[in-house]
């Protein structure tokens, strides 16, 4: 079981959620990547893709190497703090890069998603100098907190298996932290709390 635990917890790693979010979104909601050309939909998510998981990745990795961390999990809350601030910083900046092209402008639909998953990236670094979290489930949680909303304006129903879906896989992923005791119920908790009242208000505010 530790093994499924940690196979769900690698698969659905926090650094993912903005790759899989915009997987979903070309394949069922590409209107949510205006204005951008159906054409550029896999550049963007390559590009997406390394900046949001590759980047922080080697980041983590060479705070590993230089010992600034004791393990890649991080398990204590003071090892989180400079990685996390690090790719708060390379999240900002993906999405300034956007905001600066002629053709992408605050009332775009990509915009404001970038926007919101800063804003989740950000909660969970200012979070994570008093409080540590189950960066995992705000994650999970977070993702819902912008599908959810986006099923009560759509006419169809194309969001909603994806997002029945999602919701058992979060309910896998809370789980597996707490089989493999890398959080307490309560950090698990307070981790779901944020993620999906971060995204909801982002959605209601920015949409």
């Amino acid at each position: 079981m530790n093994l499924l635990a940690r196979i769900v917890s690698i698969v659905f790693h926090p650094l993912l959620l903005a790759t899989y979010l915009f997987s979903l979104f070309i394949l069922l909601f590409p209107v949510a990547l205006e204005p951008l050309k159906s054409e550029g939909h896999l550049t963007f998510l390559l590009l997406i893709f390394c900046v949001t998981f590759v980047l922080p990745a080697l980041n983590v990795g060479m705070f590993r190497m230089m010992g600034t961390i004791k393990t890649l999990e991080m398990k204590e809350r003071r090892e989180r703090i400079l990685p996390f601030i690090f790719i708060s910083i390379l999240y900002i900046g993906v999405t300034y890069l956007f905001y600066t092209k002629p053709r992408i402008g605050f009332h775009d639909n990509l915009l404001k998603f970038l926007i919101i998953i800063d804003a989740l990236v950000l909660v969970a670094t200012l979070t994570t100098f008093f409080y540590k979290i189950s960066v995992h489930s705000l994650a999970a949680w977070g993702m819902l907190g912008i599908l959810i909303p986006l099923n009560k304006v759509l006419e169809d129903n194309t969001l909603f298996y994806p997002t029945l879906v999602i919701i058992v896989i979060t309910g896998a992923i809370m789980s597996a932290r707490l089989k493999l005791n890398a959080h307490t119920p309560r950090e698990v908790m307070f981790g779901s709390i944020l993620g999906l009242l971060t995204a909801f208000a982002g959605m209601i505010i920015l949409f």
